[in-house]
């Protein structure tokens, strides 16, 4: 394999409904929010960096009753050392290591949700990372 996955975890987690309002206005209203996903990456040695993966819930429309959530979840890896191709390492950060962390970056935001009374939250099992990768690069 041409990188492993040395550490995960929750680097923020973000979570708030203002009022009883926005709480019973989400439960009508969650078709109107879309998923948000976000990959940064931050190099901490020469073969391993730090890839945050971030999932948020955005409003389709400005809304002043809003709920705000964002997690960003948190892998670090190390390369081989034979990976030196900067293609080959923006794959890593952009596709394979986010296609191989979602798993678990979805079941931590399902599982917020559902504790915070939401029970009909919907997010996609999966999330084509080699398709938007594709579309980004063909902008």
């Amino acid at each position: 394999m041409s990188y492993k996955i040395i550490g995960q975890y929750i680097k923020k987690l973000d979570f708030r409904i203002p009022n009883p309002k926005s709480f019973s206005l989400l439960s009508k209203n969650i078709a109107n929010y879309k998923i948000n996903i976000d990959i940064k990456s931050n190099q901490l040695k020469e073969t391993m960096i730090e890839i945050e993966t971030s999932l948020s819930l955005k409003p389709n429309k400005e809304d002043s009753d809003k709920i705000e959530t964002k997690i960003v979840y948190s892998a670090i890896i190390e390369l081989a050392d034979n990976i030196k191709e900067k293609s080959k390492i923006e794959k890593i950060i952009l596709v394979d290591v986010p296609t191989d962390i979602y798993p678990n970056l979805r079941k931590i935001f399902i599982f917020v949700f559902e504790n915070s009374g939401f029970k009909d939250i919907k997010i996609n099992d999966k999330v084509d990372f080699q398709k938007l990768y594709n579309s980004k690069k063909n902008q």
